[in-house]
């Protein structure tokens, strides 16, 4: 399918090939008709791409904030890599469509096929053909309202709330600064609900626009127009002033809050829609007393995953007007006739011709602001259209994702060749389930990069990603369904980089392919899953399995392991970990569906103490630390070692992120971040340092992939894997028992 899209890093605008998404449950997958090209989200999304380095750092200070932080703690060069890995990579452009709905995901049977809906989302509902979009960022449009219309319910639901944050009522005064796409919006619904209208704006074409909208005046920000609209306020109002100013600019200038200071009323509202700087005039303000609130994008319910992505619901006599109820509302006024936005379309373009548009768009030599991208239609969008006066489609063509989407049309049942076997000649073919920040970041380069593999077939949820994938790394074929890499016959290996749920169903899927399996911790998230992953080993005898444990690989550990030797006796571990805050938007929030921060991350700590024991564990006492998620461990080995593993948030940014420390038979040991080393055996210590942090996935990756192509044992054995598992496990258990818990 096409689907239009930008490199952050180049600035490249292009409309991509790309594998269709598949229909998920909780949602439903839509054809596009029409999506509408937001003038001023994407426009500021676009010049910023074209930004020097320096620029693009100067335009986002907090996320500046993040790299320095992440710099000291995990390095320059891993953070470079990290980096760069986001900005070059192609990023989708939209948020507001109208298209039709062509499979219905379970959980969203309120949709059937061949319904006719608008939807929104800047992760969801882009300029592409086809899209999978969540149940509560998708409503229904009624019949008689053209699809092109519909296609402006998402940036209609972002004027619609920022006038409910206004709070008007009939007859109130209202001034509208900014008369772009969202402004034009809001002066129809202002003129809609009775409010008497002003305008500001630099283009004098949007003025005349928005008073045949039915503005009374509007004028240019200049001191004479400012001047001229004011004393036409001030008479309208008896010399009040505006009860409301709505903030729709966009820009660096400090000009709209000093225009809103002067002319509001005493204790107007300002509220701030658009993207402008907020430098405010203290004077001005608190001599007037001014409310200055902002508004949240569609409405409540933006950002809240429990709303958006699980379609938990806000009851109504608590949350009246949340983002999907705002998007029926504004297509209900479409409906209704109460609000024109068909005399806003300056533009429809074959979505093929996005780059030249948005080329047009930046060098302003397209008037007007309602543009949109049309797709390409079947027969019957046509007689649907036809029938209804340009209403909503009746029915569809399923998608053009073609018959039994979802087989990938190998033989399952095919005869496996038995576990433990060499590749194939031509070198070690793999396939990914997944190609995320960590896989493209840490794994793929250095497996594009080592002689004989061969990277076959990637498969991820979203389409650019895939895409990215395989213009990065040279995978020889795309794909948003995982099954076309798990039944890939051609393929020696499968690697599982997805979120932390999925990875036991689709560890076990995969062993049953016959294949050698990697697998990004953690394995499993419950001792069920780990049953059915020991089950699947035991029924096909394929224990070709290995877990993303990359520690133990990392060369400054190894030596320093050398280094200490073997004491004799029993030996005490420590293990710091400075995990730090986890950002508002990190899944691992999620821990009901994703297991605990400690589940998906403590495997990593648990295997290294016992890979340095040489011992497998065997009882966990865990208690909470003093901030959320914090994790307080210790664990007892089969050779009565004994291992503390303090995982807490509350530290500083700065400071190192991991830090062991090893006692026993008068030595000592000391790592300190991966960057340095040291052992205490004599009078003096010897320390080692290294120039980047190295944690090992390298040669992780080098002894998985020499498994695979000679037939040998995997890196780490199947028992240490499932005894690391069940200890990470037992951790949860143990903090909501209170008791030493048995691995």
């Amino acid at each position: 399918m096409k689907q239009v899209a930008q490199n952050y890093k180049s600035g490249e605008l292009v409309v991509l090939d790309v594998p269709p998404p598949g229909c998920a449950p909780g949602g439903v997958l839509i054809r596009s008709l029409y999506s509408l090209i937001s003038t001023g989200t994407e426009l500021m999304k676009v010049g910023e791409a074209k930004l020097s380095m320096l620029g693009k750092a100067r335009a986002r200070p907090d996320q500046v904030k993040k790299v320095l932080d992440t710099v000291a703690q995990q390095g320059m060069v891993s953070t470079y890599k990290k980096v760069m890995n986001k900005l070059d990579s192609y990023t989708p452009l939209g948020y507001s469509l109208c298209g039709v709905v062509v499979e219905v995901g379970a959980g969203a049977e309120e949709f059937s096929v061949g319904q006719l809906v608008a939807a929104a989302g800047n992760e969801f509902a882009l300029h592409a053909e086809y899209n999978w979009v969540p149940l509560n960022l998708c409503v229904p449009v009624p019949d008689g309202v053209p699809a092109e219309q519909a296609a402006f319910s998402t940036v209609g639901a972002i004027a619609m709330q920022g006038v409910r944050q206004a709070e008007v009522q009939l007859g109130d005064t209202a001034v509208v600064i900014g008369l772009g796409l969202v402004g034009q919006l809001v002066v129809r619904l202002l003129v809609a609900a009775g409010v008497r209208v002003y305008g500001i704006d630099t283009v004098e074409d949007r003025c005349r626009l928005a008073e045949k909208a039915g503005a009374l005046h509007c004028s240019s920000p200049d001191e004479a127009g400012v001047a001229a609209l004011e004393r036409s306020l001030l008479a309208a109002s008896n010399g009040l002033g505006a009860d409301h100013i709505l903030l729709a600019a966009g820009g660096h200038s400090n000009g709209p809050v000093e225009t809103a200071a002067r002319l509001a009323r005493d204790r107007a509202r300002v509220v701030d829609i658009g993207k402008t700087k907020l430098d405010l005039p203290w004077n001005a303000y608190y001599d007037k007393e001014l409310d200055v609130r902002f508004s949240r994008s569609y409405g409540p319910g933006r950002y809240d995953d429990r709303y958006e992505l699980e379609g938990i619901d806000y009851p109504a006599g608590y949350v009246r007007w949340t983002e999907r109820r705002n998007l029926a509302c504004f297509i209900d006024l479409i409906a209704r006739e109460q609000i024109d936005v068909g005399s806003l379309i300056a533009g429809q373009f074959p979505i093929t011709d996005a780059t030249n548009v948005y080329q047009q768009l930046s060098t302003n030599t397209l008037p007007g602001v309602g543009f949109l991208f049309e797709y390409p239609k079947t027969e019957e969008d046509a007689a649907a259209a036809a029938s209804s006066g340009g209403g909503a489609p009746g029915s569809a063509d399923g998608g053009g994702l073609g018959a039994g989407r979802g087989s990938s049309g190998h033989d399952t049942t095919r005869r496996r060749e038995p576990a433990g076997g060499p590749a194939s000649a031509g070198g070690v073919r793999v396939g990914f389930v997944g190609a995320g920040n960590y896989a493209s970041s840490m794994l793929l380069p250095q497996l594009q990069k080592g002689s004989g593999v061969v990277l076959g077939r990637v498969a991820t949820n979203k389409s650019l990603s895939a895409a990215n994938a395989q213009r990065r790394f040279g995978f020889g074929a795309v794909s948003t369904d995982a099954d076309e890499v798990l039944n890939d016959a051609s393929l020696d290996a499968v690697f599982v980089v997805t979120r932390h749920s999925s990875h036991a169903e689709l560890a076990c899927r995969a062993l049953a392919t016959g294949k050698a399996v990697f697998v990004e911790k953690p394995l499993a998230l419950t001792d069920d899953e780990l049953d059915q992953i020991v089950a699947t080993v035991e029924t096909t005898g394929n224990d070709r399995l290995m877990v993303g444990f990359n520690r133990r690989f990392a060369p400054l550990l190894t030596d320093l392991k050398d280094r200490f030797g073997d004491p004799g006796g029993n030996l005490s571990l420590r293990y710091l970990v400075n995990a730090g805050k986890l950002d508002s938007t990190s899944w691992y929030l999620d821990a009901g569906k994703e297991g605990s921060r400690f589940a998906g991350e403590g495997g990593h700590f648990i295997d290294t103490l016992g890979w340095w024991l040489n011992s497998l564990p065997t009882e966990v006492y865990a208690v909470p630390g003093p901030d959320a998620g914090d994790v307080l461990v210790t664990l007892r080995f089969a050779n009565g070692s004994v291992g503390t593993i303090s995982y807490v948030g509350g530290g500083n940014a700065r400071f190192p992120k991991e830090t062991i420390d090893i006692t026993g038979g008068g030595r000592n040991g000391r790592l300190d971040n991966f960057q340095s080393a040291s052992v205490w055996t004599g009078r003096k210590p010897s320390t080692r340092k290294s120039r980047s942090t190295d944690k090992g996935q390298q040669h992780e990756l080098e002894r998985f992939i020499a498994a695979v192509r000679t037939g040998g044992p995997m890196p780490i054995p199947f028992d240490s894997l499932v005894a690391t598992t069940r200890a990470t496990i037992a951790v949860d258990r143990s903090i909501a028992s209170g008791k030493p818990e048995r691995v």
